[in-house]
């Protein structure tokens, strides 16, 4: 995967859309068209993917209006079909409502504590063949705080800080819940986050507001300036309500792919041969090395010696059918303190031995 970056000082959504759809209407098109692809090699009928796409799209317009006219223009500006710009956009709803594939997404770490700054590392693992280029993005919001994310080109965001010293982590979760409804992209709630939110009770109060068809993750976490220290949850989206994980006594709270809510849990629908479980014991297992490290050796701990064998490592398997490919595509640390975002365009085992670039 390639990275690409982009800056806007617009706080005007439609002028953000407009230059971001200008400046890589390449990314924008290819994008919807690989993805539109993947739908349709999942089975899933392109009327469906359509009405999924556009109802989420509805339903973005109602709860977050200048996220719906940022994405409009974008489309626009690229010369894209709003639509197929919108199944990017809610691909995490369309998927919802796929057959059940073999693995998940995404290994999220994250330490807090009194009297220290959060300290994270997360893998984004997904289909190398859907990504060839990323976005890392900084602008400035709405509501007037300074961002910088990682996202997909078409999706609202993914990974990032702002400038209030609020972090967030991205995983994908499976419930039987989940529907072809249409519901607010859960990437779209991960932007407004970010676009709002000061403090992790603002985030859970922006994502109580959601109404989603698809079950996703977000790992949110603050440094507070001084000598507050830092504190951390992970709110679980899903139709069927919202669970809230806190850290453990150590300060470290980790997720993969499953549900820790106990009673979400009962709903779990993650493919019972993902590695979801694995990778969280594996981050289990090197908690105790993990913490009072810089990003390039946070990567290197991560792995617990195995190099590109380890859990938390994934690399395409060319004998399985192209949908059961899986690659770690990002390496990602959060600097809620810096204001910063550390990045990788692999896995951990190489993003420590290369080193990671600041964003």
């Amino acid at each position: 995967m390639q990275l690409r970056t982009a800056a806007s000082t617009s706080q005007d959504p439609a002028i953000r859309g407009r230059e971001l759809g200008t400046a890589f209407a390449p990314q924008f098109q290819r994008t919807a068209a690989l993805y539109l692809a993947h739908f349709a090699e999942l089975g899933m009928p392109a009327d469906e993917v359509r009405g999924i796409a556009e109802r989420s799209g509805a339903a973005l317009a109602v709860w977050a209006p200048d996220l719906a006219a940022e994405a409009d223009a974008i489309a626009d500006a690229a010369r894209l079909d709003r639509w197929r710009l919108a199944a990017v956009g809610a691909r995490t709803e369309i998927l919802a409502a796929a057959p059940p594939g073999t693995e998940g997404e995404c290994s999220t770490a994250v330490h807090v504590g009194a009297g220290q700054a959060a300290e994270s590392i997360q893998t984004w693992d997904w289909h190398d063949f859907l990504v060839p280029e990323g976005l890392l993005w900084a602008f400035s919001s709405g509501a007037g705080l300074e961002v910088k994310l990682f996202t997909e080109f078409g999706t609202a965001a993914k990974i990032g800080v702002n400038s209030a010293g609020l972090g967030l982590h991205f995983n994908i979760l499976s419930h039987a819940s989940d529907s072809d409804e249409g519901g607010v992209p859960v990437h779209a709630v991960a932007r407004r986050i970010l676009d709002e939110a000061r403090s992790i009770a603002d985030a859970r109060r922006i994502t109580e507001g959601a109404t989603v068809s698809a079950s996703t993750v977000l790992t949110v976490f603050e440094t507070v300036p001084g000598a507050g220290g830092s504190r951390a949850a992970s709110l679980e989206l899903s139709p069927a309500g919202l669970g809230v994980v806190e850290p453990g006594a150590d300060g470290w709270l980790f997720h993969t792919n499953h549900f820790l809510d106990d009673a979400l849990f009962a709903g779990d629908t993650m493919p019972a041969d993902s590695t979801t479980l694995e990778r969280f014991a594996h981050l289990d297992a090197v908690r105790g090395d993990l913490a009072g490290l810089d990003p390039t050796a946070r990567a290197l701990a991560v792995c617990g010696g195995l190099g590109a064998d380890a859990a938390v490592c994934m690399t395409p398997d060319p004998a399985l059918p192209r949908v059961d490919q899986w690659a770690t595509l990002l390496t990602i640390s959060v600097d809620t303190a810096g204001f910063g975002l550390d990045v990788f365009p692999g896995r951990p085992d190489e993003a420590a031995a290369a080193g990671l670039t600041r964003f």
